[in-house]
């Protein structure tokens, strides 16, 4: 195999002083936390190592702890939070898309826009759109707006996407997010720049936060990534340059084998061989 497949992440914590650790689906199933998850956090931390959540969660960090809080994720389990919620609003302050924002989202995320001071514009209005998930994630499907995305991407609108991921697990529920409507705003023929993994601005400002949380410097060589998704997570550290680590009882469980706990190797090696990855690392679960 050209990964190794491993029980825990002990056996190769050594080799890193710090985690970048996905959330949904690694740390979280966005009801509770996994206990040996969290368990396996801490025992990075206890052994000097630093735990960076990276997560394309479309909200800056201080929600993405709220939430953390709500559902009971301790806070000795890591040191700091990047989202790229965060970062997409360093893009809509940065005046290089306007300042009137058509708000494409759940109203649980406007506050990506009022937090700023901005006020969600009409389309006619609009210079560019913030997309963070559609706007009634349990009773829509991505066809519900076609003729919408459509009918944007004929205006030229630039759309600034909050997370790529393309869908999430809410439990046993799988829901799209803003990375499914971007993708299909794509071909609609829409601009679409996209905050977060697997794209390296966010890696880099992630050990910008690494180098000031540690007080120190860290060489990405000594940082492992680790995350469930494919396309976001594995892809973009793989494509950065980092020792990754695939969890593969996250997105991809259904087509490992029956136990998410355990992947079928040969079914595992397929797979990446498939879809072009080259993570170092594979575990079922986080632990």
């Amino acid at each position: 195999m050209s990964f190794a497949l491993i029980g825990s992440l002990a056996e190769i914590s050594e080799q890193y002083d710090a985690i970048f650790c996905d959330l949904w689906g690694c740390y979280h199933d966005g009801i509770t936390p996994f206990p040996a998850a969290v368990a396996a956090c801490r025992a990075i931390r206890a052994q000097g190592g630093t735990v960076i959540l990276l997560t394309n969660a479309p909200r800056p960090a201080d929600q993405v702890k709220s939430f953390l809080d709500k559902i009971g994720g301790p806070d000795d389990s890591y040191d700091a939070i990047v989202s790229s919620g965060a970062a997409c609003q360093g893009g809509l302050t940065s005046g290089k898309w306007g300042d009137r924002f058509y708000y494409l989202g759940p109203d649980r995320d406007l506050h990506m826009l009022t937090g700023l001071g901005l006020n969600p514009m009409a389309e006619e209005a609009a210079q560019a759109i913030l997309c963070t998930g559609l706007v009634d994630e349990w009773n829509e499907e991505l066809e519900d707006y076609a003729d919408q995305l459509a009918r944007l991407a004929a205006r030229g609108l630039p759309m600034l996407c909050a997370n790529p991921d393309i869908v999430v697990d809410r439990g046993e529920r799988r829901f799209w997010c803003a990375g499914a409507l971007a993708r299909d705003y794509t071909k609609q023929g829409g601009e679409v720049i996209y905050f977060g993994k697997p794209h390296a601005p966010i890696y880099d400002w992630a050990l910008e936060v690494l180098a000031e949380t540690a007080a120190r410097p860290v060489p990405p060589a000594r940082v492992l990534a680790i995350g469930d998704g494919p396309a976001t997570d594995v892809k973009g550290g793989c494509d950065y340059g980092l020792d990754t680590l695939f969890v593969t009882g996250g997105l991809a469980s259904g087509e490992l084998g029956p136990d998410p706990e355990h992947p079928d190797p040969a079914l595992l090696e397929s797979y990446l061989r498939e879809h072009g990855l080259m993570p170092r690392y594979a575990i079922g679960r986080l632990r």
